[in-house]
């Protein structure tokens, strides 16, 4: 079986394959070289009849639940790349430097492999050396931060995130307006306080993610802003809120695209190269905190996976904005996430309340909290 390069010379191919060997063969038009990576214990890569070795590899393909391989190829540096889990810089496993062989790297024009790998993807650039996190507006940009490529320009965004981008990044978007300048606080009174609305709701809620043992902690509360149109996993735009300590599953986005804007308070973001459970012991690959006003995204390929966490002591408000790209046609309607015991699930972005419902609701207590 084979694939073909998008661009001679460049670019990424994801794959996954359940053997405890891989073999991909890349080849040039005239077929009269071949680039050879193997991946079972360690990875190697052959060229020409020399072995190019990383001396840091230390591991080959793995077992663990819903893991998935990448390799890259860049003919201008003339760099391999191999990694599990999502194309970045910060899942490799395998590096090498092929010099004195540019003209071959940059006539690749494909890749043959065996019935048991599945080439799901293949994109025509190779990993970038770096993916900021945090997302900023042109006018909040200076030439520091693109020599420095600290932050992710807004027009590097896909089309569906700068949508979304525009719709929620304005200063007025905030969460204590003129007419309830108290809105924060009312959160965190009802959050704190038996019997009101948020308390009660989060306790409900405390089987959500594993029917069978009740933790108050893996849970928050999602306030919908619009309705579900049929363009995003759930209603499109969430205000989610984060009590001190409570965080959610390691989950993925069904491939969504995605940006999310702190409202209020700091909210921990854990970054994994794939969906895994707790048990499977897998590490983040990156972890950031995010705080007032910052944004941040995810596209369907890239920070895909993760896990939110309050570490602080003040609860924490997010908007959190979905919707597909274009050329999604699949519309999953759920996240998924990994059980306690490993198992696949399936969760459904339901809502706990409307925006418009829960701001009075949250007025009215905050209102009569001296009678109560």
């Amino acid at each position: 079986m084979n694939s073909l390069f998008i661009v001679k010379g460049q670019g990424t191919f994801l794959f996954k394959d359940t053997s405890p060997s891989i073999k991909l063969r890349f080849t040039n038009s005239e077929q009269n070289k071949i680039l050879t990576v193997i991946m079972n214990e360690y990875v190697k890569v052959y060229c020409d009849g020399h072995e190019y070795v990383d001396p840091n590899n230390n591991i080959g393909t793995v077992e663990t639940h819903g893991s998935y391989y990448w390799i890259s190829i860049n003919a201008q540096t003339q760099q391999i790349f191999v990694g599990i889990g999502e194309a970045r810089i910060e899942t490799v496993i395998y590096q090498c430097i092929i010099p004195n062989h540019k003209l071959f790297l940059e006539n690749l024009v494909s890749v043959h492999y065996e019935e048991t790998t599945n080439m799901y993807k293949t994109f025509k650039d190779p990993i970038s050396p770096n993916v900021p996190l945090v997302v900023k507006n042109t006018d909040d940009l200076t030439m520091e931060d693109i020599a420095t490529n600290r932050f992710m320009p807004k027009a590097y965004l896909s089309e569906t995130s700068q949508k979304l981008y525009e719709c929620i990044s304005g200063k007025k978007f905030i969460l204590n307006e003129d007419d309830f300048p108290d809105f924060s606080k009312a959160i965190e009174y009802s959050i704190a306080t038996p019997g009101l609305w948020c308390h009660e709701k989060l306790i409900s809620k405390s089987r959500e993610f594993n029917p069978n043992v009740s933790n108050i902690k893996e849970t928050y509360l999602r306030i919908t802003l619009g309705q579900n149109m049929g363009e995003s996993p759930g209603i499109p735009y969430v205000m989610e809120i984060w009590p001190p300590g409570h965080y959610s599953p390691i989950h993925s986005h069904a491939g969504a695209s995605a940006i999310i804007r702190v409202l209020h308070g700091t909210i921990h973001v854990k970054l994994f190269p794939f969906l895994c459970s707790n048990h499977d012991k897998v590490e983040p690959f990156g972890k950031a905190d995010f705080t007032k006003d910052e944004i941040t995204w995810i596209s369907p390929n890239l920070n895909q996976t993760h896990q939110l966490v309050n570490q602080h002591n003040k609860t924490c408000v997010t908007i959190q904005c979905y919707m597909y790209e274009d050329n999604n046609v699949r519309h999953y309607d759920y996240f998924d996430y990994l059980d306690d015991y490993g198992n696949k699930k399936k969760y459904e972005p339901d809502s706990d309340m409307d925006y418009v419902s829960f701001k009075n609701r949250m007025r009215m207590e905050w209102d009569n909290r001296k009678s109560i």
